[in-house]
């Protein structure tokens, strides 16, 4: 788009890129110049008038008018005027006018009248970064069907757009139709996606691997899921392209993720890969389960207390971030495991640390936290995504809100998973006391479950022991007291139960990781959210919904959806139209326009 100096600062000034985004820009009212047979009482309206006499006070100035198109006087009134207003209104002069008519008990008044020489026209008004007059211009003298067209949107939707920057009648802006509605939906959704694909580079691959993974899948002791393999297929086709892959795979809770992991790396064999992942625990765990089903391949686990040795020698690198500071051998490929723990510029560095000039390895990055299916389709703008929607085996988890009332219950319930040799996780929203908030902090609550049971342990974010707490709670703990430092991680096996304590003010999807945590291995399993809230939707809904996607819908319904270009919070909004969580076939509509199936 090649943009004159002027325009390219007021598109700055607006933080617009394109006309797409400058058309979202719509009038925040109209200012209707055409003649009415009639008052419109309380609105704006022109009038086509004599001006019959003029009185002057100190602090206002009241004129007469006969207006010839309602055929009826106007009293006019200009409160505290500027000097240039005294000028526009002469006696037996017909001039036009525009101001806001009144009428009480038969006589009728406008309000701060002023002179106009516009007539005919319904004019936008607009609120932005521009002044009013300037924005108007800019809109008037350059907004054209063409430059939209160009930009690859769709006619109608052009057309639509372009009947609010330039009525043909008045429009109501408090109560938009829905054609318009879904046309402005459509419009900004299709300007942010044009804006993620624009962020796409493209790369040739140190390695393109035509791969098989047939002969390892069946040397498991278990059959992978449908969605499993159609993740690893979607992997594998990636490997064979003439560009480097760049794809997220966004797991479910407890989905096997691990196992795509794995047959990654296998399919890159003899290449080298690295995985990086965001804790001690986790890296070691995916090390254990490599050395299990990798048997082949020479794996080898980097954390900041590995020694230095020489990596070229391994298949299979595994670390934490410890390995951004090592020296790293050429790769193939790239894994970065829980990627939103780690930030943009430490997943970057991974990638370079192991560029070949202009070439790149295959980059893939693993989630935990599903997110829900109208983003995942956004988020295909700028990166190929897979979902894995689907668990090996179904949990059998009763998720309950408990109330202080059923204390009583809960302690036998503790008591019983405790006898029977299985874990109890409790959540607590703090670590120390606080005035504000209504619920127990970790340190007020804990002497009373380390005097009533044995084997409990405390943890939470702050801890510097916590990865070597949660190992020794894995092996001999009853019972663990932690913040949610446990969302995301480590495995453990005998762990039956979670009481969330305060869960109506955490995210529905923090809810679904602390609740993925229980029932790992087919144990029945038993989720309580303890609220002092009489009730919740929210909460209400949560125990109803077992899929982690149907949970980050339902979060979107909750609150607002956040943005994935500018990284904002899960809270704040990027859009103003669109409904992520009611928006399907818009966003169906805007890829299947922008993205070739």
């Amino acid at each position: 788009m090649n943009l004159t100096k002027d325009l390219e600062s007021k598109f700055k000034k607006l933080s617009v890129n394109s006309w797409c985004e400058l058309a979202l820009n719509i009038p925040h009212s109209y200012e209707d110049l055409t003649f009415h047979p009639t008052i419109q009482m309380g609105k704006p309206q022109l009038i086509d008038a004599t001006v019959e006499s003029i009185f002057r006070a100190p602090n206002t100035i009241q004129i007469t008018f006969y207006a010839h198109n309602l055929g009826h006087t106007i009293s006019g009134v200009l409160f505290r005027p500027k000097p240039y207003m005294m000028h526009q209104f002469k006696v037996g002069e017909r001039d036009y006018f525009y101001g806001v008519v009144d009428c009480k008990t038969g006589n009728c008044s406008m309000t701060m009248p002023r002179k106009t020489t516009t007539v005919g026209a319904i004019t936008p008004k607009y609120k932005s970064a521009l002044r009013a007059d300037v924005m108007l211009r800019l809109i008037q003298n350059n907004l054209t069907l063409n430059k939209l067209l160009s930009e690859g949107l769709k006619e109608d939707i052009a057309l639509e757009v372009l009947k609010l920057h330039f009525p043909k009648h008045l429009i109501n802006l408090k109560e938009l139709d829905v054609k318009t509605i879904d046309t402005l939906k459509y419009l900004e959704l299709f300007s942010y996606m044009k804006q993620l694909s624009a962020k796409r580079r493209y790369f040739e691959p140190i390695v393109k691997v035509d791969a098989s993974y047939d002969e390892w899948k069946n040397s498991l002791p278990f059959t992978l899921t449908n969605e499993q393999i159609e993740a690893i297929e979607d992997i594998k086709d990636d490997f064979n392209k003439d560009v480097a892959s760049k794809r997220m795979i966004v797991g479910d809770v407890g989905s096997g993720k691990t196992m795509v992991i794995l047959a990654s790396a296998y399919m890159m064999l003899p290449c080298r890969s690295i995985l990086m992942a965001p804790t001690t625990i986790l890296a070691n765990q995916l090390f254990e389960e490599a050395q299990k089903f990798l048997p082949d391949a020479k794996s080898v686990l980097v954390t900041n207390k590995s020694k230095k040795i020489d990596l070229e020698e391994f298949d299979f690198i595994i670390g934490t971030h410890a390995l951004l500071y090592r020296e790293l051998p050429d790769s193939g490929l790239v894994m970065v495991d829980e990627q939103h723990r780690f930030g943009t510029a430490q997943r970057n560095m991974l990638e370079k640390l192991v560029s070949s000039g202009a070439k790149k390895p295959h980059y893939l990055q693993f989630s935990a936290t599903p997110i829900p299916r109208t983003q995942a389709m956004i988020e295909t703008a700028h990166i190929d995504v897979s979902l894995i929607t689907s668990t090996p085996f179904s949990k059998d988890i009763t998720s309950k809100v408990i109330h202080k009332s059923d204390f009583k219950d809960l302690l036998e319930h503790i008591e019983s998973e405790v006898s029977k040799n299985n874990q109890v996780l409790l959540v607590y929203p703090l670590v120390e006391q606080s005035e504000v908030l209504e619920y127990q902090s970790i340190d007020e609550a804990r002497a009373y479950w380390e005097n009533n049971f044995d084997n409990v342990y405390v943890t939470h974010g702050k801890d510097k022991q916590k990865e070597e707490v949660l190992l020794e709670f894995r092996e001999k703990g009853s019972i663990l007291i932690a913040t949610t430092v446990v969302e995301v991680g480590i495995s453990l096996p005998r762990l039956t139960t979670v009481v969330i304590v305060g869960a109506e003010r955490l995210g529905l999807s923090t809810l679904h990781q602390l609740r993925g945590r229980v029932s790992r291995t087919g144990l029945k399993g038993y989720c309580y959210l303890y609220t002092n809230q009489s009730n919740s939707e929210r909460l209400d809904r949560f125990v109803d919904t077992i899929s982690g996607f149907d949970i980050a819908n339902l979060d979107l319904k909750f609150r607002k959806s956040g943005d994935l270009l500018k990284g904002s919070s899960q809270s704040g909004s990027q859009f103003k139209w669109v409904d992520l969580a009611e928006d399907v076939e818009i966003v169906k509509s805007v890829k299947s326009s922008l993205v070739p199936t």
